[in-house]
């Protein structure tokens, strides 16, 4: 990175529990403009990033790959690109691959931008009857 150049920024984005249209515009929104989405599958995030129109490069990156992927994804962060990280369902990084990125981004200064979305115990609880 030269002195001219800002680090971009790591966007933790929720993505649907179960279908595809449980996303927010945020989030579309996001995924539609970073430079690359880390993927923790990347055949299940084509599937939604096809179904929204959304043609960014997809990586890899899983429980077996984080932890070279995290290095390779933190040079392109201290290079000024935008990056987003998506799991299969929900939130990455609870119970999901993705830590390490963030703590790396984390401890380099670089900005983490958490895009909220759905939420499986929130769901849960609106249709229980509970008070």
């Amino acid at each position: 990175m030269n002195d001219m150049t800002s680090p971009g920024n790591l966007y933790i984005v929720a993505t649907p529990i179960g279908h595809m249209d449980d996303i927010t515009i945020r989030a579309i929104n996001v995924l539609g403009r970073v430079r690359v989405i880390a993927a923790e599958d990347t055949r299940n995030t084509a599937r939604l990033l096809s179904h929204h129109r959304i043609g960014a490069p997809l990586v890899s990156c899983h429980e077996h790959n984080e932890e070279d992927r995290a290095a390779e994804l933190l040079a392109r962060l201290e290079c000024g690109e935008d990056v987003a990280l998506v799991s299969d369902a929900g939130t990455p990084t609870l119970s999901d691959p993705g830590y390490r990125l963030v703590r790396m981004a984390v401890d380099k200064g670089i900005k983490v931008i958490p895009i909220p979305g759905p939420s499986a115990a929130v769901s849960a609880l609106s249709a229980s009857g509970l008070p």
